[in-house]
Order: C-alpha cells, then sequence, then structure tokens
C-alpha cells in the first residue's frame, strides 16, 4: 500500500489527478463571475459566451482544449508519473447548472481539493459555477483513499446564510496552497480564499505541527500560483508586485526569476515542476524558458494556450496526490 504525500511543490511527481475539459459559462458572466483576473481578450470571449457550453460556442476551441489534455498526460506518463482523470459530467449536473443559471465546470483539478504531506483535504470554491466541481473528481479521491494510506478531509460547506454571494466562507481553494516541507503558504485576494477559511486550515494544520502562512495578494491575482512558482529549493519565478505586504520572510534568501503583473495575469507562473530538474511552462514564455534553461534546469513546453483562456495552466490543471 502506498502512502499519499506531497512534501514540497518541486519533490519528484508520482501520482497526479489531471482535470477534464468541461466548462458552461454562468447565463449572467458580468454579474455571476469576476474575470477581472483575466486578460482583457480571455475577458470578452467569457463575457460573449454567456449560458453556453465551451463546445457550444467554439467547437474547435474545444477540440483543441481537450488535445491539450492528452498531451500533458503523455508527457507526465512519459517521466513515470500515474495520471489519474476525474469522470465526465452526467447529464444531470449539466442541466442542473444550465437550470440554476449559474453553468458548470469541470476544468481544474488544483483548486476543489488540495494535498498537504499524508492529507487529501477538499475545500471550498469561491464562484458559484465552481462549486460543485469536486463532485467529478471525488471517485478519484474515494478510490484513492480505500486502497492507499493517508488521511482525508474536507472543509466545512460555505456559510449562504447571507445569500448566494456571501463572504463568509470558509472558502479555501488549492491554487492558493504552496507546500514547502512543513510550511503552508496560503495566498488570499478577495477572489479565492478568505481568512476564514485559512484559519480553518490553521487549526487543523498545527495539530500536525504544519505552519501556515497567509499571503496578501494584489486584487487582480485569483490564487497564489499565478504569483509564485517554486522551481527547486532556493529558486523561484516571482511576480513581486503581486505580494502586497511583500515576499513571505521564510522566502527572502531564495533566487528569483522576477515576472511583471501583466505577464502573472497570463499565468507565466504557473507550470510545473516534474521534480526539481524538469519544469513544464507554455512554448509561448520563451523568455522564461531561457532563464530557467540558464538555471541548469530541463524544460517540457506544450502549448497551453486553451486553458490559460479561461484562467489557468500546468498547476491548475493538475492536483498531486504524491511528491516525495
Amino acid at each position: 500500500m502506498r502512502k499519499t504525500n506531497v512534501v514540497s511543490e518541486f519533490a519528484p511527481l508520482k501520482s497526479v489527478v489531471l482535470a477534464q475539459s468541461e466548462f458552461c459559462f454562468p447565463n449572467d458572466t458580468e454579474n455571476s463571475m469576476d474575470t477581472s483576473f483575466l486578460t482583457k481578450e480571455n475577458e470578452e470571449f467569457v463575457k460573449n459566451s454567456g449560458g453556453k457550453d465551451v463546445a457550444e460556442a467554439d467547437k474547435q476551441l474545444q477540440s483543441d482544449w481537450e488535445q491539450e489534455k492528452i498531451k500533458m498526460q503523455s508527457l507526465l506518463e512519459s517521466y513515470g508519473v500515474e495520471v489519474l482523470r476525474p469522470r465526465l459530467l452526467t447529464r444531470h449536473e449539466k442541466e442542473y447548472g444550465r437550470s440554476q443559471g449559474v453553468g458548470y465546470s469541470n476544468f481544474f483539478s488544483r483548486d476543489p481539493f488540495f494535498t498537504i504531506g499524508p492529507f487529501i483535504i477538499e475545500g471550498n470554491l469561491r464562484f458559484m459555477h465552481r462549486r460543485r466541481e469536486i463532485l467529478p473528481i471525488r471517485p478519484v479521491l474515494n478510490e484513492w483513499a480505500k486502497n492507499n494510506e493517508g488521511y482525508y478531509f474536507a472543509a466545512p460547506q460555505p456559510d449562504l446564510s447571507e445569500g448566494e454571494k456571501s463572504e463568509i466562507g470558509p472558502f479555501i481553494e488549492g491554487g492558493d496552497v504552496v507546500v514547502l516541507g512543513e510550511t503552508i503558504f496560503v495566498g488570499h485576494s478577495g477572489l479565492a480564499s478568505n481568512l476564514n477559511g485559512i484559519r480553518w486550515l490553521k487549526q487543523l494544520m498545527e495539530q500536525f505541527d504544519y505552519k501556515v502562512v497567509p499571503v496578501r495578494l494584489h486584487p487582480s491575482i485569483l490564487h497564489l500560483d499565478c504569483a509564485l512558482s517554486m522551481l527547486r529549493e532556493g529558486l523561484m519565478i516571482v511576480c513581486e508586485e503581486a505580494f502586497l505586504d511583500g515576499i513571505p520572510e521564510e522566502l527572502n534568501d531564495w533566487e528569483k526569476i522576477n515576472v511583471s503583473l501583466k505577464e502573472a495575469a497570463n499565468l507565466i507562473t504557473n507550470g510545473l515542476p516534474i521534480n526539481d530538474q524538469v519544469y513544464v511552462t507554455d512554448q509561448a514564455f520563451t523568455d522564461l524558458i531561457a532563464q530557467i534553461k540558464a538555471k541548469g534546469i530541463k524544460v517540457e513546453t506544450l502549448d497551453y494556450r486553451v486553458s490559460r483562456m479561461f484562467g489557468g495552466s500546468f498547476r491548475c490543471t493538475t492536483q498531486a496526490l504524491i511528491r516525495e
């Protein structure tokens, strides 16, 4: 029997959940979802596609999106990584999402749950169209928990006593959770995780000698992994503008590959280390690729344009179960 274990962002990746490519826009995207974290081009596409499944809005785009995942799975498996996939959404789930006007999503496995050491933790997503995104992933997690050692927790359900748009939460999203040994950084910008979610995680993880560090982010940054990527011990890609209180002191001595807030909006920091010697990023980021290679790290590239259109890239579409 194996053991669930994620010890850092760059420890060798051995088992991972790779997302599907399903998304239906909310009927009224202007009022139902904050799109400020998207580029202007992507924001316009989202606003013009309200109420439609991506496959309805643009069949070629849907096909390209699915091909991104196929190529990503092939790349991961070429490095010996076990790749698990969520199930597809049922007809009922799609009809329910449309009937509620919030659409549906099954496209970023990073956020609905996260893994810290031996702990698999279901979080809570702030956007209404993503609240049920854990459901197609849960069969994978249930099967994993049955056959492997580790703990499986879930955050309390969000408080809706003040309405569906209540800020109470608790909200805690995997894209905000960055693991470095027993230190856990958790971002909060007002778009995803909130302080109630971070407090809940802190109370839980401190019982197991973990340190949880809240990180206040620029309001246009969706998640912490949109501003920070750890390549190996002591080396990171970082958008310093995104850290409203400065880079956490635990990372002050790390070597930096700096990127701008504009570059962060294009998901330039959202690459994925396969280990501390191999990093996956988008082929579009030629300057970044050269800088990473100059540090002695091998770079694997794919075209992830469609995933980035919807606000996430390589880290967003994956969530590790074993990194050790």
